[in-house]
């Protein structure tokens, strides 16, 4: 396979199966709020505000542990991409999730690959994308590509530093926190979402600031991020999220606009506290991605793996 193949689909496959992930868990946010409307008075009675309704949501999510999740992401025109599984968060991200790409110039890359669908296996370390016969005819055999949250950074500068951080650190509860952090959080109303009766909420979030409120990225990586945030048009995104009787969080919708066209990531949410089993593939059929980047004669990090991945976060 020639080596601007391999990294046109390995890096496309590196930034995909990091944000079905991120899609799937939300982007990572504080708490915030100050505290002092977390009940508003009535006439003779006490009321629950939003804020005090979605801290005990977000708490109630992350006690859970675990879901089934389906996600489905729209990037302009880069990427159309549905995703099925079953998450864990208790300690780190461990999953496994299959993605089909539906639209896109992604899905081009990887029709060309040699198939449109693959399976992702989420790690505490690392993730894991399963390849086509295709491509691993032309890559050495291997079927599976590991990609190390390490080596993200390296792979997309500013961007793939705070993927690596949203990777390690997202959870489903992290998009009710968005909500939280943004000081901007109203509730819609009551509705049903594939049957079960939950309360919506809905709020406006400057995507920049909460990355550098909410991440472990150095100034020089937060600086080169909003470069890349801007560049790519990135400014404010709508967030919504629906929340059932138990606090648990059963559907969430993010969408914004870049410069290619708008994004929206939706993601619904069941059988909280599912067994997931995540089993990392067999070293004889995986090559780390960084390894066959050099065999390929590249250098993971410098021109020759840059890639426009800032207009993913």
């Amino acid at each position: 396979m020639k080596s601007t193949t391999v990294r046109r689909v390995g890096l496309s496959i590196a930034m995909a199966t990091a944000l079905a992930s991120v899609a799937a868990c939300g982007s990572s946010g504080s708490s915030g709020g100050s505290g002092k409307d977390d009940k508003a008075v009535g006439k003779g009675s006490t009321r629950v505000s939003p804020i005090a309704a979605l801290r005990s949501a977000e708490q109630s999510t992350d006690k859970a542990d675990s879901a089934k999740v389906e996600s489905s992401t729209v990037m302009g025109s880069l990427m159309s991409m549905d995703a099925k599984g079953s998450l864990g968060w208790g300690d780190g991200i461990t999953g496994v999730l299959t993605m089909t790409y539906t639209g896109g110039t992604m899905a081009q890359t990887m029709r060309a690959a040699g198939s449109t669908s693959m399976e992702a296996r989420y790690l505490p370390d690392a993730y894991y994308a399963k390849m086509g016969d295709k491509f691993a005819e032309q890559a050495g055999g291997k079927h599976w590509l590991k990609y190390a949250y390490d080596d993200l950074a390296k792979l997309g500068g500013s961007s793939g530093a705070y993927l690596k951080d949203q990777m390690q650190n997202s959870t489903p509860n992290q998009s009710v926190k968005l909500l939280l952090a943004s000081g901007d959080v109203k509730k819609v109303g009551t509705e049903s979402v594939r049957g079960r009766q939950a309360t919506h909420y809905s709020g406006t979030v400057n995507v920049a600031d909460l990355a550098a409120k909410n991440s472990n990225l150095t100034a020089s990586q937060l600086a080169g991020l909003k470069k890349q945030l801007t560049a790519a048009g990135v400014t404010t995104e709508q967030v919504d999220i629906w929340v059932d009787a138990q606090n648990l969080l059963v559907k969430k919708v993010e969408k914004g606009q870049m410069s290619s066209g708008q994004y929206s990531q939706t993601a619904y949410y069941s059988d909280y506290g599912v067994k997931v089993d995540a089993t990392v593939p067999p070293a004889s059929d995986t090559e780390d991605f960084t390894a066959l980047l050099k065999q390929q004669g590249l250098t993971p990090g410098s021109a020759d793996t840059a890639t426009g991945s800032g207009t993913s976060s």
